[in-house]
């Protein structure tokens, strides 16, 4: 966790040298911690310090070089800076040698040293953020940081998943494009008995059916045109794991019999092999279709429909988790950060409000790419997201959280207002008068 501010441990045995010098960083506005030895100092370090080090070199007991040495042991990434007396190069040059961010000559302008600080508690701030989000993209023991969120709909989801992880019935996993059904499938194997077992996935979408039986039964050399050599099939390779089915509802109708047939009798055959095999890995499978409306169209096997859906998971769209919007987005401003080398832009609360009243058709995914984009300077591609410390009033925000809502319903309801009324639980002459009100034209939904 990163800390809300950093600041500067002062280590200077001349009391009117330590005090002028708090003096110039806290008119700086930089918060200090003051220490008249380095012994009493390094009671206050540890390798997450929050802040750096400004220390004089020459110290009654501990001297400063011995006090950078003891700092860069505990974190090799944590600014020191020494402060030395005049004429001394050669211990300027031993102590940036073993890591000193800079130094300072006595008698120093008050400038100089908060210059000096400014800069070391940014690289400081930089460090310890990607430190944090990279301990927190290396955890694999919780599932909150995994399924980040705190809303009431992504509590339900992670622990539906944590019930269901340790089952061996076949899931379902429905939600919209971008809402991260893979991850929510990859959390079904992990969390569970079979997280040391293989997690085989695979893309139903546009697989013609000769390659698709081969990627998932497998098949024997000779066995057709090509077949150079024996392959082993994703159900083969997933045997006591996992074999994730995305975009299930592509599936041709034909392929649909041949896998229910497997799911049916637990066993199946390579291509061109009379061999039975068991099957002994778990099904999760991923739409965002209704399954059930493309049965009744004859475009998706009832019958497979039931095999693949013992369990139905369901995925909450962006819109209906908005106050997760703000952690996700920091999160994935600092992987981004990390991924890019980036320093980590500045995110104000009117940016993030403006985020949270975005219509985020593509989910998380789409969430994903614009804070990728601010990280890299782009923007977030709102044309109602102005620059960083533009004023929003809060009439402002409740318009534009307003507009989105509306806009929203409008669209979903192809642009007949009766229908949005219904969506919005609000009476008519409320809905028209706000889209007056807002510019909003029911026919640019239409």
């Amino acid at each position: 966790m990163i800390p809300d501010s950093l600041r500067v441990l002062l280590v200077e045995d001349d009391a009117a040298v330590r005090l002028g010098t708090v003096q110039a960083l806290q008119l700086a506005d930089i918060e200090v911690d003051a220490f008249g030895g380095a012994e009493d100092a390094l009671e206050h370090i540890d390798g997450d310090f929050p802040g750096i080090v400004v220390s004089d070199v020459r110290l009654p007991g501990m001297d400063g070089l011995e006090l950078l040495k003891r700092v860069k042991a505990m974190s090799a990434s944590m600014p020191v800076i020494l402060v030395t007396g005049h004429g001394d190069i050669a211990m300027a040059v031993q102590a940036m040698r073993l890591g000193a961010y800079d130094f300072v000559e006595k008698p120093f302008a008050s400038e100089r040293i908060v210059e000096l600080a400014r800069r070391a508690l940014e690289q400081r701030r930089l460090t310890l953020e990607l430190t944090a989000v990279r301990r927190q993209l290396e955890s694999r023991e919780r599932i909150d940081a995994r399924i980040l969120g705190h809303s009431r709909p992504v509590e339900r989801l992670r622990k539906l998943i944590l019930e269901l992880a340790n089952t061996d019935a076949n899931v379902l996993v429905f939600g919209e494009t971008g809402t991260g059904k893979e991850l929510v499938a990859r959390c079904l194997h992990d969390f569970g008995p079979r997280r040391d077992k293989p997690f085989a996935a695979l893309n139903c979408a546009g697989l013609p059916e000769s390659l698709f039986e081969s990627e998932v039964f497998g098949h024997e050399a000779g066995s057709f045109t090509g077949a150079l050599k024996r392959r082993i099939g994703k159900l083969e390779y997933a045997q006591a794991g996992t074999l994730f089915l995305d975009e299930i509802e592509t599936m041709q109708m034909a392929l649909q019999g041949k896998f229910l047939r497997v799911l049916q009798e637990r066993q199946f055959e390579r291509i061109g092999s009379n061999e039975l095999l068991p099957m002994h890995c778990r099904i999760i499978a991923a739409t965002k279709a209704d399954l059930l409306d493309l049965a009744r169209q004859q475009r998706f096997r009832d019958d497979l429909y039931y095999r693949l859906g013992v369990i139905v998971l369901e995925i909450p769209s962006l819109r209906e988790r908005r106050e997760d919007i703000p952690q996700l987005f920091e999160h994935f401003v600092l992987r981004a950060a990390a991924a890019y080398g980036r320093p980590v832009p500045e995110i104000g609360a009117e940016r993030l409000n403006r985020l949270m009243a975005r219509p985020w058709p593509g989910n998380v995914r789409e969430l994903c790419n614009v804070a990728e984009r601010y990280t890299l300077g782009l923007g977030t591609g709102d044309p109602d997201d102005g620059p960083e410390g533009t004023p929003c009033t809060l009439e402002a925000q409740m318009n534009l959280f307003e507009r989105r809502l509306i806009e929203e319903a409008l669209r979903a309801s192809s642009g007949r207002a009766s229908l949005a009324c219904e969506k919005l639980g609000v009476p008519r002459k409320t809905l028209y008068d706000k889209m007056r009100r807002l510019g909003i034209a029911s026919d640019d939904f239409k």
